[in-house]
């Protein structure tokens, strides 16, 4: 694929240069989570972890539509996750039949070795570009950024959270 002075003329070439660029992504952050000295989550139980993060105190039903889950499967992610010690389950003080979701100090620390292990991995690849490159890939990255957040968002039209607290969800 092209890249020096390349302008894709339309979403779907765009979009397939934001594929083929996801798939090295999962390819780098594998090689850091396979790293992780307090051993590894599914890919599923880390995006779980990033929702909850983005939305401390969420019930199991917002976090399966965040998810795009179905109830039983989210809460057997969560039984899992709590036995783990990444999750806390409190009774929400406004419905007795909900229960919030928070991460432990557990689950904090996995989600902040993870993003260094991450960080490590992308830095090596971001050193490898030319200032002008790197620097158009950052504007196009903070544009991504804002528009899948506001995609992503419980509550559409408000600003979005500082950029490390949103799902990339990638994970």
């Amino acid at each position: 694929m092209p890249h020096r002075g390349f302008r894709p003329s339309s979403s779907e070439q765009a979009s397939a240069y934001a594929v083929a660029a996801s798939e090295l992504l999962e390819v780098l952050w594998g090689r850091g989570q396979e790293s992780a000295a307090s051993g590894t989550v599914s890919p599923s139980q880390l995006r779980a972890l990033l929702v909850i993060e983005r939305q401390e105190g969420t019930n199991l039903r917002a976090l399966g539509e965040a998810l795009g889950s179905r109830a039983p499967s989210v809460s057997r992610l969560c039984d899992r996750m709590e036995a783990m010690g990444l999750v806390l389950r409190a009774p929400s003080p406004t419905s007795r039949r909900e229960v919030e979701l928070r991460l432990s100090l557990r689950g904090r620390a996995l989600l902040e070795e993870y993003r260094a292990l991450r960080a490590a991995e992308l830095n090596a690849v971001l050193e490898r570009m030319a200032p002008a490159d790197l620097a158009a890939l950052t504007d196009g990255l903070a544009a991504f950024h804002a528009a899948a957040s506001e995609r992503l968002s419980p509550q559409r039209g408000t600003d979005a959270s500082p950029l490390r607290r949103n799902v990339a969800d990638s994970a």
